[in-house]
């Protein structure tokens, strides 16, 4: 028993040995920093007398009258002088004892000195009135013997320089330039080997293998039919090369993905990387810009050796156009900057000598008209894989995605949402479903129903209802008329997108609102645009219509009709005096320049033939209102009333629309929506921003 009770001790005496002594701690060199701190406070104030009491001229005076003071040095490399009291004048003063008990030899005092020269003619002025005070009255010879006696202060200078403290504060700013760059080797990156300084031109790129695979596979990809397509060739050639090797085909070396925002090319990119199953490299285009000259560079090439060694193996570059813009485009700063000379880098490595064999490069941006050409060639990005907006059988499918995880109703037509968004993108639908999701929650619902999802698009699209805003009656009825302006011309007009819904309930800020469904229209004729500009313009001319003036409520109505009009003259050539010209550059080439692709005559002619284009909508429009101005007031009389009416209340006063239409989806909406309360309206037109306001 008494062995094993030994041997017990004999371990928790090796544990405490090995947590007390024997445990490596990694050294924190912060203790470095504060004791260098606190050497510098001593040295900086080492011997500045900081324990002597200053005094003032004045003083000095009274002391040499009385004669306190027996000697006087002047610190030359100080500007200051130290003072010596007689020691037998000790009980003249109270402050004298003070000063003895901690300097018994002192110095005693100190005295801060401009001048030299002139602070020894104080003295010896002094001096010379205590030898007048002390020989007052006496005759000559007395005044002569006792001149003989007079005791003088001793007054000398103390040339002597610290030459410790002088050469300390000579190498201070080298000792601390020392101690910034250790402070920033030790800061940067996260470092191979110990030493984070060789970690600033590592490659920032995230990698998934078999240890992190990614979730996502293509079936969390709704829509994107045709990019899908090309995508999963190359997933297909990463798992079964020999399928094409054996006829002697190559695999892509690069594919770029093309699209406006939200379309979901990140998402795609995503799912290449879960259904590869190789190792997946993902980083940002900014992740290669780095302050630092050269580390761009630097990283590029860390990237693509480490892309080799786990090989085959795919890089995903998001955002390239961070690191991939036109070179030689801001000639203002200069040529050879520090993001070109990434670029050029990425484009040895992506088609240089070196083989990247088994290496698949996929890169997304939505500015693809600001890359370099270089980079776009075939043998670096063979593929561009264009990812646009999702048509209505696409949406509908990318609503069935996002509300799988989401409880709904028996009564949702996701079909019936798909419809109602147009032109919205996938992240857009993904912002529909929660925010629908949050309504319902709000609400205290246990399901969400179909009219969370409308409250759900009118809150992304006009923003969020403001009742609580005050409006005086008569701009309440301006605005009113201004939107049943709106209402009438769409009505009346063949190619004008149908009416859904009118509101002037303030929304973000509009004050008013009117929604449209537009024709998911591939291309659009010179008639359709015309009416279209004509219906956006019905607001302003109700107003003069109606109130014999105009508003500043139109702002919105006429920036996107000046837009339109000027596109229809000056790109799409629908106008017969400029011709079949476009001065669009699609390229983006000119983005930069400072000069115009056409005549200072070709402008002015651009600007006549917008305006009149423009005023001929304008009275295509009022006579429109003038022709039906029993139904235009009856409309905004309704409107002040409801705040908020539908295409029924526009059917019961104009009757059907005077012409053959398409099915439309708000002849859907009447069999299939909701009855939608006054306070939550629906809306349409996904990428228009209210229609009027003021």
């Amino acid at each position: 028993m008494e062995n094993r009770n030994n041997e017990n001790n004999f371990k928790q005496q090796n544990q405490f040995s090995k947590n007390s002594s024997g445990k490596k701690g990694s050294f924190n060199f912060y203790w470095i920093y504060a004791i260098l701190t606190v050497f510098l406070l001593v040295m900086a104030f080492w011997g500045f007398n900081e324990t002597l009491s200053e005094i003032d001229n004045v003083r000095l005076r009274s002391m040499i009258l009385r004669g306190d003071i027996s000697e006087i040095v002047i610190m030359k490399h100080k500007e200051i002088a130290n003072i010596y009291l007689n020691p037998t004048h000790i009980n003249n003063d109270t402050s004298y004892k003070k000063a003895f008990e901690v300097h018994k030899k002192g110095p005693h005092f100190y005295i801060e000195i401009a001048d030299i020269t002139s602070f020894r003619e104080e003295i010896a002025a002094a001096e010379e009135e205590l030898f007048q005070r002390q020989t007052f009255g006496m005759s000559d010879e007395d005044m002569l013997k006792e001149k003989e006696h007079f005791k003088h202060i001793v007054v000398k200078s103390d040339n002597t320089k610290q030459w410790g403290l002088d050469t300390f504060f000579w190498i201070l700013p080298l000792l601390f330039l020392v101690f910034f760059v250790v402070f920033l080797m030790r800061g940067v990156g996260g470092g191979r080997g110990g030493n984070p300084l060789f970690s600033i031109g590592k490659s920032k790129a995230q990698l998934y293998d078999k240890n992190t695979q990614v979730s996502i596979t293509f079936k969390d990809v709704a829509g994107l039919e045709g990019a899908k397509e090309e995508v999963m060739e190359i997933v297909d050639f990463l798992k079964s090369p020999e399928k094409y090797t054996n006829l002697g085909g190559k695999i892509p070396k690069g594919a770029l993905l093309v699209g406006p925002p939200g379309t979901g090319k990140t998402l795609l990119a995503r799912a290449v990387a879960g259904e590869a199953k190789v190792p997946f490299f993902s980083l940002s285009g900014s992740d290669f810009v780095e302050m630092f000259v050269g580390v761009g560079a630097s990283r590029v090439r860390d990237l693509f050796k480490t892309a080799k060694e786990k090989a085959p193996c795919i890089i995903f570059i998001d955002e390239i156009d961070a690191v991939g813009r036109t070179r030689g485009r801001n000639s203002l700063t200069g040529a050879n900057d520090e993001r070109e000379n990434t670029l050029n880098q990425l484009l040895t490595e992506m088609d240089g000598f070196s083989t990247n064999a088994g290496i698949i490069i996929l890169a997304a941006t939505n500015r693809a008209d600001v890359l370099d050409k270089a980079l776009l060639r075939a043998g670096r990005f063979d593929r561009q894989i264009h990812v646009e907006l999702p048509d209505l059988d696409e949406r509908l499918d990318i609503f069935k995605v996002h509300v799988r995880t989401l409880k709904l109703s028996d009564s949702v037509n996701l079909e019936f949402f798909a419809k109602q968004t147009p032109g919205f993108s996938g992240a857009d639908i993904a912002n529909v479903c929660n925010e629908a999701a949050l309504i319902a929650a709000r609400s205290n619902k246990e399901q969400i129903d179909d009219q969370d999802f409308l409250s759900a698009i009118d809150r992304i699209i006009g923003g969020l209802e403001r009742r609580t805003k005050i409006i005086s009656s008569a701009e309440k009825k301006v605005i009113a008329f201004h939107e049943a302006g709106h209402a009438t011309v769409s009505w009346m007009l063949k190619y004008a997108a149908p009416l859904v819904k009118v509101t002037i309930v303030p929304r973000g800020k509009s004050l008013g609102a009117a929604w449209y469904l537009p024709e998911e229209r591939k291309i659009t004729n010179t008639e359709q645009l015309l009416d279209d500009i004509a219906s956006t313009l019905g607001g302003r001319a109700s107003e003069e219509l109606i109130f014999k003036t105009v508003s500043t409520g139109a702002l919105n109505d006429l920036e996107r009709v000046t837009k339109q009009a000027y596109a229809m003259v000056a790109y799409y050539g629908l106008n017969k005096k400029i011709g079949n010209l476009s001065y669009y550059d699609s390229t983006g080439q000119n983005e930069y320049s400072f000069t115009r692709p056409y005549s200072e005559k070709t402008a002015q002619m651009i600007d006549e033939e917008v305006h009149e284009l423009i005023e001929t909508a304008y009275r295509k429009a009022k006579e429109i209102l003038k022709e039906h101005q029993p139904q235009l007031e009856k409309l905004a009389m309704q409107l002040l009333e409801k705040e908020v009416i539908f295409r029924e209340d526009l059917v019961a006063i104009f009757g059907e629309r005077p012409f053959k239409e398409e099915e439309t989806v708000s002849d859907k909406k009447d069999a299939d929506a909701p009855v939608a309360k006054t306070e939550t309206e629906t809306e349409l037109e996904p990428n228009s921003k209210p229609e009027s306001q003021a």
